[in-house]
């Protein structure tokens, strides 16, 4: 596979691809349409905050498989045109966790105690002790805004230092907050109010965007304002002139609405406010975390694995993954037999597990089940878009669990409807390895899903398979398996054939003319 990086991330991650024989060319500082001829034949893009991964990048890339963000935040990528285009975005949230968080620590220092300031008027010549009367944080109040992975390292940071935590994040629960000694508050003002220092931790959206304005900055009279996450989410004139009039005493800010910081930014004209070019992940330790990270999820992609941090896709932790693994492509064959057996215009799918399965994360699965649901249309489909392409297409998907499961360990039964007329297919794993279809609609069956399947359904007639095996040898077809289920005697019966060869129209033309042949389907699997 082809990896393009137009970003600059440590040589270890580099190394890391290489390694898993894959190629790897860069391409830093790339942009417009050199990128867009850039990727056009890569199988993996790999990027920090630099390069903007639009619709048209997507569009450009028809063999783009994944895009890993070495680092945290994606404001830069469309995840949207991602999901519709069904490639993977995965970002790498723990490796500059602790990075961002000691900066972050170290920013509010350095605004509680004019650090910078100090250091410039002495490195100037001046020994201007008496000018500079720093804050303490310890008794004082520490408002988080954003109380996700850094927002709660900073928390434990400065709460470790005497500092009282209070945050505002409508994502978290009570406990989750309690659990590092903050109180929850509901409205970004009351966090604001109750705050001497402010620090945020929240990623760019429409909703976060200029979050912080003069009305918001007013809450927080004689404090400080840290922001070390994303940059647009403060009005920085309003910041820039409320430090200025006096109304806090400092901020400061490694991130910026746009970047590099423009040299007419009011915040350069502030003495109090202290500003860093995006440093919050730039450790050794951090960038070499992130990208080893990015690596080894692009490499997860390649093996068709679920990618631990995808955003757009389901992820699955490696316990889990050990769990689930064997049904994925379990979930995908029964959704491909089911939607080729019904044949019709299907408004809802059905995923069902049953037993062991049940207690396990099945999201990743269920995207599965779907991905093999479209995969006999026209569409590109996979497992990321699976669901999306479901929901434009106003098709509903429902999942259920039962810890009853008949006679087998686990069991995935995935069921298409018009909500008329409806197929399931249900299968199971043996031995982790061996994959089954244990009962089609009310038909117990064994049958291996394998390449070239023949489903027939016919009378319970002394004769009929008999006649099935002539029309199939005389047509040069040999079958590789055939497995044979029925409702009551005498009544109806279900048989799969696994077959070397598709059959022909006119064969099944010709099974289809005896009288005692219901319906007869040919299934392709795509596996040969």
């Amino acid at each position: 596979m082809k990896v393009l990086v137009t970003d600059p991330i440590a040589d270890a991650g580099l190394e890391r691809l290489r390694e898993a024989g894959h190629e790897v060319e860069t391409a830093y500082d790339v942009e417009g349409d050199a990128l867009l001829e850039a990727v056009a034949d890569v199988n993996a893009l790999i990027v920090r905050s630099g390069t903007q991964v639009t619709e048209e990048v997507f569009a450009a890339a028809p063999d783009l498989v994944i895009v890993g963000r070495a680092g945290i935040g994606v404001d830069n990528i469309d995840i949207d045109a991602a999901t519709d285009h069904g490639v993977i975005v995965a970002n790498a949230p723990e490796g500059n966790v602790r990075a961002a968080a000691e900066h972050s620590v170290a920013m509010a220092f350095a605004t509680a105690r004019s650090i910078p300031q100090a250091h410039d008027r002495l490195k100037g010549g001046e020994w201007a002790k008496g000018e500079f009367l720093g804050t303490e944080v310890n008794n004082k109040t520490l408002g988080v805004v954003g109380f996700g992975r850094v927002g709660q390292e900073v928390a434990k940071r400065l709460g470790g230092l005497g500092m009282d935590i209070v945050t505002f994040d409508p994502y978290i629960s009570e406990e989750r907050a309690e659990q590092f000694g903050a109180e929850l508050v509901d409205d970004l003002d009351d966090c604001l109010a109750a705050a001497d220092f402010v620090t945020i931790h929240t990623p760019l959206t429409p909703e976060t965007e200029n979050m912080i304005g003069e009305e918001e900055l007013a809450q927080l009279e004689g404090g400080y304002v840290i922001n070390c996450a994303r940059g647009g989410i403060i009005d920085e004139p309003a910041l820039a002139e409320a430090v200025e009039d006096g109304l806090l005493k400092g901020a400061a800010l490694d991130v910026f609405g746009e970047e590099p910081l423009p040299e007419d930014s009011p915040l350069l004209d502030v003495e109090d406010v202290i500003v860093t070019p995006h440093l919050g992940a730039s450790t050794e330790a951090a960038q070499e975390n992130v990208a080893t990270s990015t690596a080894d999820q692009v490499v997860a992609a390649f093996n068709e694995e679920p990618v631990a941090n995808a955003l757009n896709a389901p992820s699955l932790d490696e316990a889990t993954f050990r769990e689930v693994g064997p049904y994925l492509d379990l979930a995908d064959t029964a959704g491909r037999i089911a939607v080729q057996l019904f044949g019709g215009h299907m408004s809802t799918v059905e995923v069902t597990y049953a037993g062991d399965i049940a207690e396990e994360d099945v999201e990743y699965v269920t995207a599965s089940a779907l991905k093999g649901v479209f995969a006999p249309s026209d569409l590109q489909v996979n497992a990321v878009n699976a669901p999306q392409i479901a929901e434009d297409r106003g098709i509903d998907v429902t999942e259920s669990k039962t810890r009853s499961s008949e006679d087998y360990q686990s069991l995935i039964t995935v069921t298409v409807s018009d909500g008329e007329e409806s197929v399931s297919v249900c299968g199971t794993q043996f031995g982790g390895e061996e994959p089954r279809i244990v009962r089609i609609d009310d038909f117990r069956i064994e049958a291996v899903p394998h390449g070239h399947m023949l489903v027939v359904r016919n009378k319970d007639e002394p004769g009929t398979i008999g006649f099935i095996g002539t029309v199939l040898g005389e047509s040069d077809i040999n079958i590789a398996g055939m497995f044979n289920g029925r409702e009551t005697i005498g009544g109806e019966a279900l048989s799969v054939y696994n077959l070397d060869e598709p059959p022909m129209n006119d064969v099944l033309d010709r099974l289809q003319s005896d009288d005692r042949i219901i319906e007869t389907t040919y299934v392709a699997l795509g596996d040969e």
